[in-house]
This record gives C-alpha cells, structure tokens and sequence, in this order.
C-alpha cells in the first residue's frame, strides 16, 4: 500500500550530522532504501531549526536545511522527486515517491513575510506555526503564557492561504490553535495525536479534533511513545488505539500518519524505522477493511492537500 507520512526530522539529522549518507544510514529512522522497499508514496522532511541556534543565524540555518534537501536527499536518490501540490504528486509515476518540503516552527522567518515567501518559493509546502514555545507569530504549547497568533501570526497564516499550502497547528498553543481555526483555509496537525486516549499536553483535546474535522483539516497520529502511552513506552496497539478514538469522533477521513521518525529518541515497539509501516499495515487490517487503511496511510491526506484545479483529479 502507498503511504503518505507527513513527518520526520530527517534533515534536522543530516543538518548536525554531514557524514550521514541518506541511501542508508543506520543512525536515521527513514533513509531512500526503506523508502523503496516499505511502499512509500510521499514523505514530508521538515526543516526544524533547533533552540540553540542563534537568532539571527536561524533563517541561514533554514536554507542549509533546504540546501540538504535538494543535494544530500533528492540528488543521489533516483526515484526521489521533489512535491509541492497535489498535482505533483498525482503525476508520479507508479515507482516514484514523492518528497515534501515542510516548516516546523516560524523561528526561521523571525518577522519576515520576505522569508516566509522565499522558502515557499524554495519549495515549502507546508508551515507549522511554532514549536513549542513562543515566537513572534504564535506562543507554542510549552509556552506558560498560552497567548494565541500575534498580529503578525494572522499575518503568516493568510500567506499560506494565498500560496495554497498547509497552516499545521501541531506544537501550537491551544489559544493559537482556535486563532487559526478561524483564519486558516488549510489546518493540519501533521503529528498530534488524541489527549483523551493519553494524555500529553502536545495531543490534541476532542473539541479541537472536531474543529479540524468540521475544517476539513487533517490530523497525523504520531508515533512518539509518550503522546501514544502514559505508561511511557508504546506498541502498534496504542496507534490503533489513537486511529480508532479519532474515527469514533467522526474523523475516519480526516486522519493518517506522520510519524515525526528522526525527530524522537526513543521508538514505539515494532516502529523503531520506516521499515515498521509493513507491521503497521497488518495490523491495520485486522481492523479495518482495505480501502478504510488505504485512506489512512495515503488518500486521506492527498485528498485535503489545497489544489489548484478545482476539482483535482484523482
């Protein structure tokens, strides 16, 4: 089955680490031979600046991130191509896998328009808001204060409108994420998952699952063990557990996965790689039917991606 993962930290890896060869290195949870061998359609790379770095080296930071992507993962990886839309994606052909450009956390753009729209440019397709503390368009869900979007935040978002591409409130404070519920046209939470079944303060509560689903968002249930688990370690049973609590608020075309592989320490049992989406898979289906777990891994996500040519064609 094709899968659509909507994120990794893949480059924040290669970015602290240039000798890691992305064909196959041991030290990444996702490298181009898993991709090939596990079915992979597309898979999101998100340029995550870290806290340390300065702030006025941090949009400098973005663009070595961005320079990895095109030199160090697509160059030498054949049957990589870069995405951007749908219609990118629709025109792959059958052995191709798709690379996405995403943004995590707007500290890169500092109070810039001009850098927002220069990364678009570059390719990003995607922009989460924050990490998970404050910058100047949004505070994150680790920030005390708990405010929602600055003026310049609103900002941010009505240009990812106008460009066509993903607002991801993952991370975000949950005063952010009703601001953005009311002035994104494309909400996701790429990697978030349900705050009844554990409860972390990253996962999302019912009303804002709801609100996604009303949105015609998305949400990405993640595989980090401690927002699958609050027993601290997780299996495949606790992502089933997560996909079936979300479908039961009505979200069964509204949910798939981003696995947020290489931006986590520690690994769910039998997801400790990209390789794990084949026990995945299986597991799945003892649940549901075929076409529901072909939603779930690639089609729920193709079909809320902003489009163009209104209708796409699927």
């Amino acid at each position: 089955m094709k899968i659509f993962d909507a994120h990794s930290d893949v480059l924040y890896k290669m970015w602290m680490d240039p000798t890691i060869d992305f064909a196959d290195s041991p030290k990444l949870h996702i490298t181009y031979n898993q991709l090939k061998a596990t079915g992979s359609k597309v898979q999101c790379f998100a340029i995550y600046i870290p806290e340390e770095v300065r702030p006025e080296s941090r949009f400098e930071t973005a663009l070595e991130m961005v320079e990895i992507f095109y030199k160090r993962v697509i160059a030498p990886s054949p049957l990589l191509k870069a995405v951007r839309t749908k219609e990118d994606i629709l025109a792959l052909k059958e052995n191709e896998i798709g690379a996405f450009l995403t943004l995590e956390g707007c500290d890169a753009i500092d109070q810039s328009i001009v850098k927002l729209q220069t990364l678009i440019r570059l390719g990003v397709s995607s922009v989460g808001l924050t990490w998970n503390y404050a910058n100047f368009v949004a505070d994150g869900i680790g920030e005390p204060r708990g405010g929602g979007l600055s003026s310049f935040g609103k900002e941010v978002v009505q240009e990812h409108n106008k460009a066509l591409i993903w607002t991801d409130v993952s991370h975000l404070s949950i005063k952010g994420f009703w601001d953005v519920m009311e002035v994104a046209d494309y909400p996701i939470a790429s990697h978030s998952n349900a705050i009844a079944v554990c409860n972390h303060r990253r996962n999302l509560q019912d009303d804002q699952i709801r609100a996604l689903i009303q949105k015609n968002g998305m949400i990405g249930i993640t595989f980090v063990p401690q927002f699958l688990s609050n027993q601290g370690h997780a299996s495949i049973d606790d992502v089933v557990k997560h996909l079936d609590y979300i479908c039961s608020l009505g979200g069964e075309n509204h949910v798939g996965f981003g696995s947020d592989f290489d931006g986590i320490t520690e690994t769910t049992f039998g997801l400790e790689s990209f390789i794990g989406y084949d026990v995945l898979v299986n597991n799945l289906l003892k649940h549901y039917t075929e076409t529901q777990v072909e939603k779930f891994l690639y089609h729920n996500f193709i079909e809320h991606l902003p489009c163009e040519i209104n209708p796409c064609s699927n």
